[in-house]
């Protein structure tokens, strides 16, 4: 399975959305767009209403680290991913999230704590297409990696060896070849990327970090599709 690295974008309005997208959307097929509703996390970003005519030619995934995601993914339509937190999910809201990004003609995914147990996670895994796991606690960008958190996707590479396993949080060349080593196959990354010089040759290292590990085979690490 290779690795494809998105980059991650966490703003406050459309202008720097944009910018952000330009920059990178040459070099990579998908980025990253971070929501957040100062409720479920202590921080407000851009929203839907910036969501409309984005630019062309790249995939878009959408993590909802909001309240309430049905409400705000019934207003992004597209065939988009949506990534839901699950712990925002309940069994009463679970079949309205399905819903509304079915009728947005999006896929979902699924996104999960660092503290949250894969427990937590089981009863939605069949109705996902990715698992998101958060290498830190979700709010604000420019944190230090967890890796505890490799224990997890070592586990979910272990039990599911097809899903998507993305990873959200610290990453850099050095955190990208563990995530990658444990088994995941998407790896999320903001601050090393936007604060680069090139952002496209930080992509590129990234990218290989990762790929580097598992070609060498190093699958069982204990520690914890770019177009470049």
């Amino acid at each position: 399975m290779d690795v494809e690295v998105i980059p991650a974008i966490l703003v406050k309005n459309r202008e720097d959305l944009l910018e952000r997208i330009n920059r990178v959307r040459d070099n990579v097929a998908t980025v990253h767009i971070d929501v957040m509703d100062n409720e479920f996390v202590p921080n407000k970003t851009v929203g839907p209403e910036s969501f409309e005519d984005l630019p062309a030619g790249i995939g878009y995934e959408f993590h909802w680290m909001v309240r309430n995601p049905e409400k705000y993914i019934e207003r992004t339509r597209g065939k988009h991913l949506h990534v839901v937190h699950v712990e925002t999910i309940s069994g009463k809201n679970w079949n309205a999230v399905k819903k509304a990004v079915r009728e947005s003609g999006g896929k979902l995914g699924i996104a999960i704590n660092p503290a949250t147990t894969l427990k937590e996670l089981e009863p939605y895994l069949n109705d996902v297409s990715m698992v998101l796991v958060m290498s830190v606690v979700p709010g604000f960008d420019g944190q230090k990696y967890i890796g505890e958190v490799e224990g997890k996707i070592r586990e979910l590479r272990r039990r599911f060896p097809e899903l998507h396993i993305e990873v959200d949080g610290g990453i850099n060349e050095e955190t990208a070849a563990k995530a990658g080593a444990a088994g995941a196959d998407k790896l999320a990354a903001s601050s090393s990327i936007y604060r680069a010089e090139n952002a496209k040759l930080a992509i590129k290292a990234i990218r290989e970090a990762a790929m580097r590990k598992r070609k060498a085979g190093v699958g069982e690490s204990k520690s914890g599709g770019s177009k470049t």
